[in-house]
């Protein structure tokens, strides 16, 4: 018997669940909002310490960082645990969305600006320093801004197509999802052990990122969606042992792996854009001139 069964109220005609069953993904919602409720509290901590001049801030931006990609493990159980047991409903929806503007959206912002931006050092006096610092929160809030956009629009829109669609048997997201751009900024600062930004030149470069990252999220550019692959469908012995291996190295090199996956997947949706302006771009110039008659 499977879980949908187990979970199915035997004395509903419909078969329905049982009301217990709809606690289940909520459960997992719960976690996320508490992942980056966590993020945040610790990314207060770093920024406290590392303004005292005491030791241990980026262990609390490491851990801040960390929090944010369990969030983004957690994020993508809930939804397919709701599916798998028949438990989807409005209210999940609706729950899902302001866990993900909590933990994939205000939670990266505090921790961007409070480890990319509060602790340069300054180099061309006050007044240049004071600008950055209003320049990283304005950047911050964008993101903020751009990842609450990027929900609302998926809430609402029902059979979303991107601008450059792709094959009609497979899913897409429209704009790079927020969890996505949230694990980017959480792998970065894992990847560089958390300790804050002092250089200005690398500041300027993660407050681009951001930009950057605000951009994809409310475009409609295409991204792969993981949605369509299912859990019951038999695969082949060669994905197994890739997953085997890519479990292998999370647990022994899982800043630069983490980091590669995040890059790849963000990198992703702009490879696929400029592919299909180029195509486009030469099948226009390929295409044979008119021929014009005399007389």
């Amino acid at each position: 018997m499977g879980l949908k069964e187990r979970l199915e109220d035997p004395r509903s005609p419909q078969r329905r669940p049982r009301r217990a069953a709809y606690a289940l993904p909520t459960l997992f919602t719960a976690g996320n909002i508490f992942l980056g409720y966590l993020s945040i509290l610790r990314s207060f901590r770093g920024a406290m310490l590392a303004a005292s001049g005491a030791a241990g801030a980026s262990d609390h931006f490491a851990f801040a960082a960390k929090a944010i990609g369990a969030a983004v493990f957690l994020d993508g159980l809930d939804g397919r645990i709701a599916r798998m047991t028949n438990t989807t409903s409005e209210f999940g929806r609706e729950m899902d969305s302001l866990a993900d503007v909590i933990s994939f959206g205000m939670a990266p912002a505090v921790l961007a600006y409070a480890w990319g931006v509060q602790f340069v050092q300054p180099a061309f006096g006050e007044p240049v320093l004071r600008h950055l610092f209003n320049a990283g929160y304005f950047i911050a809030f964008l993101f903020l801004l751009c990842g609450a956009a990027r929900l609302a629009r998926f809430n609402i829109q029902k059979n979303p197509i991107p601008k450059n669609p792709g094959r009609p048997d497979r899913k897409y997201f429209v704009g790079l999802p927020i969890p996505a751009g949230a694990a980017l900024v959480a792998a970065v600062v894992y990847a560089s052990d958390a300790e804050p930004i002092a250089w200005w030149p690398l500041s300027v470069a993660w407050l681009a990122l951001l930009l950057l990252l605000g951009f994809l999220m409310v475009s409609t550019w295409r991204y792969y969606s993981f949605k369509g692959i299912s859990l019951h469908k038999p695969y082949t012995p060669l994905l197994i042992i890739l997953l085997g291996g890519l479990i292998f190295a999370t647990f022994n090199w899982p800043q630069p792996l983490l980091l590669s996956l995040s890059v790849a997947y963000v990198a992703s949706g702009i490879l696929i854009r400029l592919g299909g302006i180029i195509r486009r771009r030469l099948r226009h110039t390929g295409r044979p001139a008119p021929e014009h008659q005399v007389g």
